[in-house]
């Protein structure tokens, strides 16, 4: 791979060809000053394509030159012929020695080397020279993060959703992927909350033979994720409760019966009541809760007085 160095006219360097960026960095406040001190230690690589100059590393660099105004700078010009596969090892080697790869940047990477080879073997052997995965399995689940859209990437980058949440979302239309992560970025849930409500909107989606937008558009859903009152896990609550009664309204109107009658029931403290699981059976399970035999006796007049009421008969059925 040979190259020569010489100044080029920034306008000669298409700005808008990314074939080769790997970084996420949009930023160069951290280069201007720096670039405008000492000028650039470590000039970028272009290739010539067509007309223009293509970039291959040194994006932020190039940028900081048109922000202070330069007409040239300094760079490596590769020779015509150099292989895109060169070209895509030179990118993705200058983002490592500068820091450790983020998942998009590594999905870049990936997907810049996948391009370039025909078959897994080839893949796994460039991606292990280069310090990626040496895994195949987990080298296509990270180039699926390539195809994503930039709402979706962007909550991958500020940890709002994991590997395995991105890749659910992958499944599933861009525009219902986009809603799901303006819905995760707005709640902050845990992995596992994430995972839930995205089966809960699937499964109503299916049930209601609607698409997973129109469960995610709906108006009291927004409502939830408006209130300005209630903190965001209060909306992850409240949104959990909202999807499991739509998607089973039988279990969501028998637990409301329930909790009316409970009202009802007047257990006070050490004293708990608890349904079947989903009402599904008609075990129901009592517990009582006492420090000393004085209040073992307080709760076994309590448990008296429940036997007797009318309305548990109510609450069996």
């Amino acid at each position: 791979m040979g190259f020569k160095q010489k100044k080029v006219g920034l306008s000669a360097i298409d700005p808008e060809d990314d074939t080769y960026r790997i970084t996420t960095q949009t930023s160069i406040d951290d280069l201007v000053d720096s670039i405008k001190d000492i000028g650039i230690i470590n000039p970028p690589f272009i290739i010539k394509k067509k007309t223009e100059y293509c970039t291959v590393c040194g994006f932020r660099r190039i940028e900081v030159g048109r922000c202070l105004g330069w007409r040239n700078i300094e760079a490596k010009i590769l020779d015509a012929d150099t292989k895109n596969l060169e070209c895509a090892k030179l990118a993705i080697a200058d983002n490592l020695l500068q820091r450790p790869l983020n998942l998009i940047e590594t999905s870049r990477s990936i997907h810049l080397l996948s391009d370039c080879l025909d078959d897994n073997r080839s893949l796994v052997e460039f991606a292990s020279s280069l310090g990626l995965s040496k895994n195949p399995s987990m080298l296509r689940k990270v180039e699926k993060l390539y195809y994503l859209s930039r709402p979706v990437q962007n909550c991958i980058l500020s940890n709002t959703i994991s590997l395995s949440i991105a890749l659910e979302l992958s499944l599933l239309q861009t525009e219902a992927g986009i809603a799901f992560a303006a819905l995760f970025e707005n709640l902050n849930a845990s992995l596992s909350k994430q995972r839930e409500i995205i089966t809960s909107v699937r499964e109503i989606a299916l049930r209601e033979n609607i698409s997973i937008l129109e469960v995610l558009q709906d108006n009291d859903l927004c409502k939830i994720l408006n209130h300005t009152e209630i903190d965001r896990t209060q909306k992850t609550q409240k949104i959990r409760i909202y999807l499991k009664a739509r998607r089973f309204p039988a279990i969501a109107n028998a637990e409301k019966v329930f909790q009316t009658h409970l009202k009802d029931l007047k257990l006070g403290s050490g004293v708990k009541l608890i349904p079947p699981p989903n009402f599904e059976s008609t075990t129901y399970t009592i517990m009582l809760y006492f420090k000393n035999l004085d209040e073992l006796e307080a709760r076994s007049a309590t448990l008296d007085s429940i036997i007797q009421n009318p309305i548990l008969n109510k609450i069996m059925g």
